[in-house]
């Protein structure tokens, strides 16, 4: 398992916005999605988002290419809020 700390050298995943939002929309389940390089993170960041919310959180194992690939099918899970991380600038810096 990996560590915050190692992911917080590499990328800024801003999860004090993360709390916020759990916490403004008042989530009891979150689903998490991250793409295949942050995935060894997913436990350590699920740990920080218990430690700050209330909210319980499950981890989307499949895989995701883009903003753009949501995860389908969740709709019976009773999921109040997704949340998709990423690990890539969207717009390059010139």
């Amino acid at each position: 398992m990996k560590s915050l700390g190692e992911l917080n050298k590499k990328y800024d995943l801003e999860l004090d916005k993360v709390v916020k939002k759990i916490k403004s929309s008042k989530a009891k389940l979150v689903l998490l999605q991250f793409p295949d390089g942050l995935k060894p993170y997913a436990t350590a960041v699920v740990d920080f988002l218990e430690e700050n919310t209330e909210a319980e959180f499950m981890i989307w194992i499949e895989s995701c290419y883009g903003a753009c690939d949501t995860p389908t099918g969740t709709e019976g899970l009773g999921v109040d809020l997704v949340v998709q991380f990423g690990h890539s600038d969207m717009m390059p810096s010139y």
